[in-house]
C-alpha cells in the first residue's frame, strides 16, 4: 500500500518520492492520519476503508472549491485513490501553531469573503459529500426553506429513526421550518459545511487555514452557526466577520436551528446523550413559533 502511494504521489508530482519516514497522527475519530516523508518534501494522509474512497474525492474537491475563492487557505490536494483496501487522500503538509488575535479576526474575515462566493445555480452542490462519515446529499435546490428541510434535517431524522432515536416532535419540527426562516432570503454561499473549532486553525506563520471540509452552497449563518458549537471559536474571530459582513437579525434563533442537524448528526455517528440534546433544541424551536 504504501509503495502504491509513493508512486501516485510520484505520478501526480511529476518528482519522485519514496517514504523515508511515516509518523501517526491522532485526533481524528473517522480517518487515519500519518505525516510522511521523503527527508525533503513532508505530506499529510488520511486513510480509511477503500468503500469510502469517493468521501476522500469529495473531500479534495472541496478543498480546491475553496482555494478557488481565492479568499482563505485550504490545504492542497495532491491525490487520492484506493491502494489494496484502503482508501487514501494526500495534501500539502501544514506546520500549524495557535494563531494571535490579529491572526484569528483575519480568519473571520476571510470566511466572511468566502461567503460571499455565490452559485447561480442555487443552494446545493455539485456532488454529495460527507459530514463526518455521514452521507451529505447536495442536490441543487432553488429554495433554502426546501434545501436544508429535506436534505439535511429530513435526513438526518431519517437515519436516527433507522438508528432507534426517539424525537415526538420531529414531524411539528419539521413543519416548522419555513416560519422558523421565514423572511429571511439568504443567497446561496460557499460555506465550509463542517466549521468547529477542529476543522480551522492558523499556521505558525499566522496564516488562517480551513481544514476537513464538506461544502456545499447554503445559507452562510450554518458555518457561523457551528463556529458556536464544540468550544466556539476565539472573540478575534467574531469581530473580524463581522466588521467585514454583519450577520442579519434573527440569528440567534436560527442558529439552533442549523445547529440542530449537527447534532442529529452526533446522534447518528456517535449516539450517546446526543439524542437527548437535539430534543431540547426540538423544543426550544418550536416555542419560537407558539
Amino acid at each position: 500500500m504504501w509503495n502504491a502511494i509513493a508512486q501516485q504521489i510520484s505520478q501526480t508530482t511529476r518528482s519522485p518520492f519514496q517514504i523515508r519516514d511515516r509518523r501517526s497522527i491522532g485526533g481524528g475519530s473517522i480517518n487515519q492520519a500519518y505525516s510522511i516523508t521523503d527527508g525533503e518534501r513532508t505530506y499529510f494522509l488520511k486513510l480509511n476503508q477503500a468503500s469510502q474512497a469517493a468521501m476522500f474525492e469529495a473531500e479534495a474537491l472541496g478543498l480546491k472549491q475553496i482555494a478557488e475563492s481565492h479568499t482563505i487557505r485550504a490545504p492542497r490536494p495532491i491525490c487520492c485513490g484506493t491502494a489494496g483496501s484502503s482508501a487514501y487522500i494526500v495534501m500539502d503538509w501544514l506546520d500549524l501553531g495557535y494563531g494571535d488575535e490579529p491572526a484569528w479576526r483575519m480568519m473571520g474575515r476571510q470566511l466572511a469573503a468566502m461567503h460571499r462566493a455565490t452559485s447561480a445555480k442555487g443552494f446545493g452542490w455539485d456532488q454529495p459529500n460527507t459530514i463526518g462519515a455521514t452521507p451529505q446529499k447536495n442536490p441543487w435546490t432553488e429554495d433554502w426553506v426546501e434545501f436544508f428541510r429535506e436534505h439535511r434535517i429530513r435526513y438526518q431524522f431519517q437515519l436516527a429513526n433507522r438508528r432507534g432515536g426517539h424525537f415526538p416532535q420531529q414531524d411539528a419540527l419539521l413543519a416548522a421550518i419555513s416560519h422558523l426562516l421565514a423572511a429571511h432570503d439568504p443567497q446561496p454561499a460557499l460555506v465550509h459545511g463542517d466549521l468547529w473549532s477542529g476543522n480551522a486553525a492558523v499556521t505558525k506563520m499566522g496564516e488562517p487555514v480551513l481544514l476537513d471540509p464538506a461544502v456545499y452552497f447554503g445559507d452562510r449563518e450554518v458555518d457561523m452557526a457551528m463556529t458556536e458549537l464544540f468550544g466556539g471559536f476565539p472573540a478575534a474571530f467574531y469581530r473580524g466577520y463581522e466588521d467585514a459582513y454583519p450577520l442579519e437579525d434573527g440569528y440567534q434563533r436560527r442558529k439552533i436551528l442549523y445547529n440542530l442537524y449537527h447534532i442529529l448528526n452526533h446522534f447518528n455517528l456517535f449516539g450517546g446523550g446526543y439524542g437527548a440534546q437535539a430534543n431540547r433544541m426540538i423544543d426550544q424551536l418550536l416555542q419560537f413559533v407558539q
